[in-house]
């Protein structure tokens, strides 16, 4: 009898992936069998030749909607099938290979399921099957069965078996298989500890955000924070309590045509709320108010739908959006515990909302924003992480790689077998708790991934706490250490991304960004490169600048705007012709001669190129948070919401920057766009159009730097990334005008252009290197 073996990889466990062969395996009435290995899934198929050629055609065509297929290979299979008909058989793990998928908004069966009062999950919070819900949130070993999730403590009940075990049932083999009668159960606290006695938690919690309560709740991968977003009392207590005075508030919505009240959003950003990542998206804020507080100073609103029951059955309770934000004081992580959060937010929250399956990771809720026609991750974690992005071509033979991220916004990726698994977003390493998560999470994914590197990738500043860690695990489990330049990362981040093969030819790049150690030991930010995955050299770069009192500059706009002025005038001639500017006011009242004594002598006052500080100095001579920024970008992102509304109308200044050439570097001079500002403020002229000319003035010197070095090389492809180019001003601008000019523009969709996406970029640079 024929018979085929069919080799499947790609997200394809625990997804559903063996009943949908089964189901299709006996429409054409193959024998055989199906089972789960190492590599992903394994088929041996039994007919007449024509069936099993329409079978293996339609397998791509009925994938679930939580796999992904990476790669089929058949191959003739001789003997005889064991048995007739077609077996679901016992999993073969042979060392961990296959990606582990990630947490997934319900599936529209389970909410049909929690809506029907005859279903026996009618308004069940923890409803799930093979289609959606808990993946890495729950998981704390492999291989991924109930035994090593977090579920393990809630034996199923003979309805809840009988469906695991039948092929037939979605919930086949679906780990967080639950009903009221078998699985969590959620209850409501108060600040005291004390339980309330309600027969339903979920709508006295929605009356309790009525009444404008704070109530924390815990949720999928870890506690948020919610309350009445039309009420500014409740939102002004949340700022409060959690010390969170400016950066924006998360909301969720319980459809679109809720958020469409308070947001304007396209067809691909509806897309993007209903997808099964659920991530919190962008929009530009648009028709009824919020309270103000939501988002303070900036013209977006982060939306995001409901992507569990029980966030799902909380929102149908309420007629309003409401804030949902981490369960957090300012800077920590957010709880998973519940004793951590009745230790931690017993002074945030006046209720908790608390159920007892345990978060086994963390994962924030996952950013995205529409940027030139895309979608573009700006936070990757829960609904993405830890899906696999397949190599390009010339990267099959790499060796396992460890790339360790950078300070900031950290995540880490491994390279093994053709693939890059990038962890989820896991935060700041400046807090002592961040870094414990860190090393867990590096943990748990070498153990998932059956991982042991042979190289660990790190960023080249030695001061980098993940560089730091990167050197003691390559020390102590003999790996090489290989430092790759920030910038070179990030540039290489985005060819992976797109796809670009080892040997494809050097590109041009543009990297913005606030700081990351260059080359030569200095502070970059503002670099033009040309290179591939293996090396990268500096064609040009912005004016170096100095940066008073170091990391201070980073939280007093007003150090950079002054480091700016000295440096292009003289300043006693400034004050004297504009002593009338507010930003001249702002600086003379500042120990001016203290920070030109630390300038002067070199005293942590390092020069530096970066465009997030070129970014803070043009804010604060607008007004524009200039005494203090209170979270990273927030003058910057305060300058582009001035400049959003004129933009459209605006032109470059003229004689706005100046090319100089030093040796074989070009570098960005700035002070004709300061002398054009400077007089704009001083005739009075509305600051949204001089926010928007600036924009418009970095954006052509940019393009125009860039098309020059395009045909000085005669490269035409060009790569754009870095924290900065989150501006959507910048990087539409830009792009538009290199496109005109007939380049090709690469800039990162699904992985991070901020540091979030830099161990990737670290991954592959250090697999080019030692292939």
């Amino acid at each position: 009898m024929p018979g085929r073996a069919i080799r499947i990889r790609g997200i394809v466990q625990g997804v559903g992936f063996r009943p949908m062969v089964w189901r299709l395996a006996g429409q054409y009435g193959l024998s055989g069998e199906v089972w789960n290995d190492g590599l992903g899934v394994m088929i041996h198929a039994f007919g007449n030749d024509t069936d099993l050629d329409e079978f293996i055609r339609q397998i791509p065509l009925h994938i679930p909607p939580l796999a992904r297929l990476d790669s089929l290979e058949v191959e003739i299979l001789d003997g005889l099938p064991h048995g007739d008909g077609f077996r679901i058989v016992a999993s073969q793990h042979n060392g961990m290979e296959t990606p582990v998928a990630a947490d997934a908004a319900t599936c529209p069966d389970c909410l049909t399921d929690i809506a029907d009062p005859s279903n026996r999950r009618y308004r069940y919070p923890f409803t799930h099957c093979t289609h959606c819900g808990p993946r890495l949130s729950i998981i704390r070993r492999v291989p991924y069965d109930r035994r090593h999730t977090s579920m393990a403590d809630f034996a199923l009940c003979p309805q809840c078996q009988q469906e695991y075990d039948a092929p037939a049932d979605r919930r086949f083999h679906a780990q967080a298989n639950c009903c009221p009668d078998c699985g969590p159960q959620l209850w409501l606290e108060d600040q005291r500890g004390q339980q309330l006695d309600c027969t339903d938690p979920l709508t006295q919690t929605a009356d309790l955000i009525r009444q404008g309560h704070i109530v924390a709740i815990k949720g999928l991968g870890g506690f948020h924070l919610a309350c009445d977003a039309t009420n500014a009392d409740a939102v002004s207590r949340l700022r409060g309590r959690k010390r969170r005075y400016a950066k924006p508030f998360a909301l969720m919505a319980r459809d679109v045509a809720m958020i469409a009240r308070y947001a304007k959003l396209d067809a691909g950003e509806t897309l993007a709320l209903q997808d099964k990542a659920a991530p919190i998206v962008l929009l530009a804020a648009h028709g009824e108010v919020l309270a103000p507080g939501v988002a303070p100073g900036d013209d977006k609103l982060g939306f995001m739908l409901p992507y569990t029951p029980l966030h799902t059955l909380l929102l149908q309770a309420l007629d309003a959006p409401i804030v949902l934000t981490s369960g957090n004081s300012s800077d920590e992580p957010q709880c998973t515990d519940n004793n951590e959060a009745r230790g931690k937010l017993a002074d945030i929250a006046d209720y908790l909302l608390l159920h007892d399956r345990a978060i086994a990771n963390r994962l924030d809720d996952s950013v995205v924003r529409l940027m030139g026609g895309n979608l573009r991750l700006l936070r990757r974690a829960r609904g993405y992480s830890p899906e696999a992005l397949a190599l390009p071509p010339g990267f099959g033979q790499a060796k396992h790689i460890l790339a360790m991220g950078a300070e900031l916004k950290n995540s880490f990726c491994l390279l093994k077998n053709g693939q890059a698994i990038v962890s989820q977003h896991i935060g700041d390493l400046e807090n002592a708790a961040v870094q414990h998560d860190y090393r867990k999470a590096i943990d748990l994914y070498q153990q998932l991934y059956d991982f042991r590197p042979e190289v660990i990738a790190v960023d080249n500043h030695p001061g980098y706490l993940s560089t730091q860690y990167g050197q003691t695990l390559a020390a102590t489990g003999q790996a090489a250490l290989v430092p790759v330049q920030h910038h070179h990362a990030h540039l290489a981040a985005c060819l992976a991304e797109h796809g670009a093969a080892l040997d494809a030819p050097p590109v041009l790049a543009a990297i913005f960004d606030g700081l990351g150690m260059g080359g030569d030991g200095g502070l970059w930010g503002g670099e033009f490169l040309l290179g591939d995955y293996q090396s990268c050299a500096r064609l040009g770069h912005f004016q170096p600048i100095a940066l008073p009192g170091g990391t201070q500059a980073m939280r007093e706009p007003w150090r950079n705007a002054y480091a700016q002025l000295r440096h292009y005038f003289d300043w006693p001639a400034l004050q004297r012709d504009y002593a009338g500017l507010d930003i001249i006011k702002l600086l003379a009242s500042k120990p001016l001669a203290t920070l030109e004594t630390m300038v002067a002598k070199n005293l942590n006052s390092p020069p530096s190129t970066s465009c997030g500080r070129w970014f803070d100095a043009f804010a604060a001579a607008l007004g524009l948070h200039g005494e203090a920024a209170h979270y990273e970008g927030q003058a910057a992102i305060a300058l582009e919401t001035l400049a959003t509304p004129l933009f459209a109308d605006g032109q470059p200044y003229p004689q706005a920057w100046l090319v100089d050439r030093c040796g074989d570097v070009l570098m960005l001079s700035w002070q004709g766009l300061w002398q054009a500002v400077l007089d704009e403020l001083k005739r009075g002229t509305d600051k949204a159009l001089i926010a928007a000319r600036i924009h418009h003035s970095l954006a052509a010197a940019t393009a125009g730097l860039l098309e020059q070095l395009s045909r000085e090389t005669g490269i035409g492809h060009i790569v754009l990334s870095g924290g900065v180019f989150q501006n959507r001003l910048l990087l539409e601008a830009v792009t538009r005008q290199l496109q005109l000019h007939g380049l090709t523009v690469l800039s990162p969709q699904r992985y991070p252009m901020n540091d979030g996406g830099l161990a990737l970029g670290q991954a592959m640079v250090a697999a080019a290197l030692n292939g």
